[in-house]
């Protein structure tokens, strides 16, 4: 059984772990994102780490998420809205040079989609939605059980759909995206506080706290029902850092799914938060060199 690294780049922290091919996690750590997270220094900080796993483990090959779309060969980091200088980086062939290990890429939310597919809330499920909150909106499809990524990789950017065509404006180019009312920035936007904060406040029963999630979930719901009117999902799975708050904003997002979305399209319509937390991404991304080189 050979031993996987599955790495998940985010914009504060780089979380990775060595995983055997039941889904195990056999060692882990989290390093900080170097800022500002130029492509050369993150792959720089990616490689030690490899590095300090590899001095526990014999690995094989490697898996990275990378928030943004990847070319069809897995290779190429194609652009990542909120990472600086992030346009067409040949990310593997970077870690590949300082490691001497295979690596795969893959957006991250795909990643985080794939390991709920396998060990988590998607499980279940053959035709889902995977929405993740956190410092950008990230988003995986899967369609008759198989991760949809288009024609050329890029498909399930579902953060940068249009919500408010006069909103504010997104690192896109696009204006009034989704990612703009509900990711962490929107929250501290509207807030002055981070999400996790907002979170405690609420639970502690704070009224301007649990109206804030309610009105959250409502927003959230109006971007999540062109996505049902398109996919017709069986399920939406929502998770990123965001979610630890969820129990405050789904049944909001919910209503406002039954009140935009006619029932024919929204039949058994299931809405469910992760259930692999930080690890979903790493998990994805080892599956993701499983399953394209039939490793055993």
């Amino acid at each position: 059984m050979q031993n996987v690294i599955g790495v998940d780049l985010g914009g504060s922290a780089i979380k990775m772990g060595v995983f055997i091919k039941d889904g195990t996690c056999l060692k882990s750590i989290s390093l900080a994102t170097p800022q500002p997270a130029r492509p050369k220094s993150v792959v720089n900080a990616i490689a030690e780490g490899i590095n300090q796993l590899q001095q526990d483990y014999t690995c094989q090959a490697i898996g990275l998420g990378v928030p943004g779309p990847t070319d069809n060969t897995k290779r190429i980091a194609r652009k990542s809205i909120n990472l600086p200088g992030w346009d067409d980086v040949p990310v593997a062939d970077w870690l590949e040079a300082k490691t001497g290990l295979p690596t795969m890429l893959e957006n991250d939310a795909n990643c985080a989609a794939i390991g709920e597919a396998w060990l988590g809330a998607g499980r279940k499920f053959k035709n889902f939605i995977l929405l993740t909150l956190g410092t950008g909106v990230g988003g995986g499809i899967f369609i008759d059980g198989k991760l949809f990524t288009g024609s050329y990789g890029a498909a399930g950017e579902l953060g940068l759909i249009t919500l408010d065509t006069d909103g504010f404006p997104c690192r896109s180019g696009n204006q009034g995206s989704l990612e703009q009312y509900a990711s962490i920035g929107a929250v501290l936007r509207e807030t002055g506080k981070e999400p996790a904060q907002m979170g405690k406040l609420a639970q502690s029963g704070d009224g301007n706290a649990i109206e804030f999630w309610q009105n959250y979930g409502r927003v959230l719901g109006a971007g999540l029902a062109s996505l049902v009117y398109v996919l017709t999902p069986e399920a939406i799975i929502i998770g990123g850092g965001i979610s630890a708050s969820s129990q405050f904003f789904l049944p909001s997002t919910m209503q406002e799914l039954e009140k935009r979305v006619v029932s024919p399209s929204r039949t058994g319509l299931q809405l469910l938060t992760a259930e692999l937390g930080n690890k979903a991404g790493m998990l994805g991304a080892a599956k993701l060199v499983w399953d394209r080189n039939n490793m055993t």
